[in-house]
C-alpha cells in the first residue's frame, strides 16, 4: 500500500520537522515526507530537510503583495508534489480561511500549550506568570482562527518548582516530538478523522491515566 505523502511548512529551526523526519524513517510509519517549504530563506529546518534528502522549497512571504498570492504559491507547490497531508511545524504565518478550507481535514498544527488555554505567542512565559501546575502541547486541525481548530491530541507535563520559561519549553518540546508523529499516524491510518467540527476516533484508540500535580501520594 502506498504511503501518504506529507509536506511540512516551517519558519525556523525545525525540531518538530526533525521528529517527523525520524518517524518517517521507520519503515512501518504510514507516511513519507515529500516536501518541506519554508517562508524564510535562512530557516535552520531547511538544512535538516536537505540532510534527509527531502525536496525543499523557499516561498518567501515577502515576495508577495498579499496573503492570497502567497498562499496561491503554497497551494501550487503542495499540489504539484501531490501531498496528502500538510503539517505546520513552527510556521509563523497566519493562514486564511480559504487555505484552511481547501485543506480541511488534512492540515494540522502543533502548539505548545493545552489549548484552548494560552493561544498565540509567548506561551511559556504566560504559563509561568499564570502559575499553572500542568502545561503541555496540542496537535489540532488548522482553522481560520489562530490555534483554535478541533483538537486531535494533547500531552501534559508538570510545571516544576523553579521552572522558568526556558526549562518549561524544553520539557514540553520533548512531548511535542512524541505527540506530533503519533497524531499524524492516527490521521493517516484513519483512526482519527475530522467529522463536522470535531475529531472522531476509532474504537482502538485508547486514552491515558490522570496527571495530578503536585502528587497526591
Amino acid at each position: 500500500m502506498a504511503k501518504a505523502r506529507i509536506a511540512v511548512l516551517i519558519s525556523g529551526r525545525g525540531t518538530n520537522l526533525q521528529a517527523l523526519i525520524d518517524a518517517c524513517a521507520d519503515p512501518d510509519f504510514p507516511g513519507e515526507l515529500a516536501l518541506v517549504i519554508s517562508n524564510r530563506p535562512n530557516a535552520k529546518g531547511l538544512e535538516r530537510a536537505g540532510d534527509a534528502g527531502i525536496q525543499r522549497e523557499i516561498i518567501d512571504h515577502k515576495d508577495f503583495d498579499n496573503r492570497q498570492d502567497f498562499e496561491a504559491a503554497l497551494n501550487d507547490a503542495l499540489k504539484t508534489a501531490k501531498v496528502d497531508f500538510v503539517c505546520l511545524a513552527g510556521f509563523m504565518r497566519v493562514l486564511t480561511n480559504e487555505f484552511a478550507s481547501d485543506w480541511r481535514g488534512r492540515l494540522i498544527n502543533i502548539h505548545p500549550s493545552l489549548l484552548p488555554s494560552f493561544e498565540g505567542l509567548h506561551v511559556h512565559e504566560r504559563m509561568i506568570e499564570a502559575g499553572v501546575k500542568i502545561a503541555g502541547c496540542t496537535v489540532h486541525f488548522v482553522s481560520a482562527e489562530v490555534d483554535n481548530g478541533p483538537i486531535i491530541g494533547q500531552a501534559a507535563v508538570p510545571v516544576l518548582p523553579g521552572d522558568d520559561a526556558e526549562k518549561l519549553a524544553a520539557r514540553i518540546l520533548e512531548q511535542e516530538h512524541r505527540l506530533y508523529p503519533a497524531c499524524l499516524r492516527l490521521l493517516i491510518d484513519g483512526k482519527a478523522r475530522l467529522t463536522g467540527g470535531s475529531v472522531v476516533y476509532d474504537e482502538s484508540v485508547k486514552g491515558a491515566g490522570a496527571l495530578i500535580n503536585p502528587s497526591l501520594a
